[in-house]
């Protein structure tokens, strides 16, 4: 069982991937499961799927497993769940994020990554809620990821590991994602880091450098599921149009609602997606 005053993550001698291990042995003794196949992290909007995807086989605190924090936004559940479907895959869902503007270094933001690669799963899918560049997107829509940028200044891969992020997000996942709604955009995250949203000067900037999506996660998990050699699939939900692109203030508030709003589609399609995996 980990605390924020005490994790072990935050010792900078320690592997972290010696934590994930262990994070994944504690996952086995608690669900019963010697092994996941599909791990995903739903983000704000997203919370419903783990109720759709199939049978709960066990759901506890991720606070009892090693290294992992108990959320510090509002629309996290800070739960893990396991999952069976109905084809008897097991996944795992990650319930609780620890996000880069926390401060409690990169290490905290990709263990539950690094734990779901320790638990044998080999697809790691990450959703969020994100701002929207593209003016013809609305609140409440679904976009999957075809690439990121990295605008946090940090990176999980630590001294000289050199690690390709060509086809980061996977084409043959996004193609799959697709048999089952074609009607799917897809865009270029952009990870800020947050936790004020973004300037309009500053969503202006993200396009102009190539990006169509911009949020506070994700970016730096998916280079560790890539490090740890995971297939990944990355989806938006839409929750608002970008600073400058509506001209509305943002609120936190207005992504849980969007968020709420659109959770039974977003839900539905993500567990379809699961169960054609």
């Amino acid at each position: 069982m980990s605390s924020s005053a005490e994790n072990p993550l935050d010792d900078p001698t320690a592997d972290p991937f010696e934590i994930a291990a262990t994070a994944a042995a504690d996952i086995v003794r608690l669900t019963g499961v010697e092994r996941h196949d599909i791990a995903v992290t739903l983000g704000s909007g997203w919370g419903r799927a783990a109720e759709l995807i199939g049978e709960t086989v066990a759901s506890f605190p991720a606070t009892e497993v090693t290294g992992f924090s108990a959320p510090a936004l509002a629309g996290h559940a800070g739960t893990l769940r396991s999952v069976r479907t109905p084809a008897g895959k097991h996944v795992l869902v990650i319930g609780a994020r620890t996000h880069f503007y926390e401060n409690h270094g990169v290490r905290r933001v990709v263990h539950s990554v690094r734990t779901a690669a320790a638990s044998g799963a080999s697809t790691m899918i990450l959703t969020n809620g994100a701002g929207g560049i593209r003016e013809t997107w609305t609140p409440g829509q679904p976009v999957l990821i075809s690439d990121h940028i990295n605008l946090t200044a940090a990176s999980p891969l630590e001294g000289a590991t050199f690690v390709d992020l060509t086809d980061l997000y996977s084409s043959r996942l996004r193609d799959l994602a697709r048999t089952i709604d074609p009607s799917l955009d897809e865009g270029v995250y952009c990870q800020f880091r947050g936790p004020h949203y973004e300037t309009p000067a500053e969503v202006q900037m993200a396009k102009t450098i190539g990006g169509h999506i911009v949020g506070m996660s994700t970016a730096l998990e998916a280079i560790a599921a890539r490090q740890a050699g995971m297939e990944i699939l990355g989806f938006s939900l839409i929750t608002n149009l970008a600073a400058g692109i509506q001209t509305t203030p943002l609120s936190h508030a207005e992504v849980l609602e969007a968020g709420r709003d659109a959770e039974p589609v977003i839900s539905a399609l993500l567990a379809r997606v699961i169960e054609a995996l």
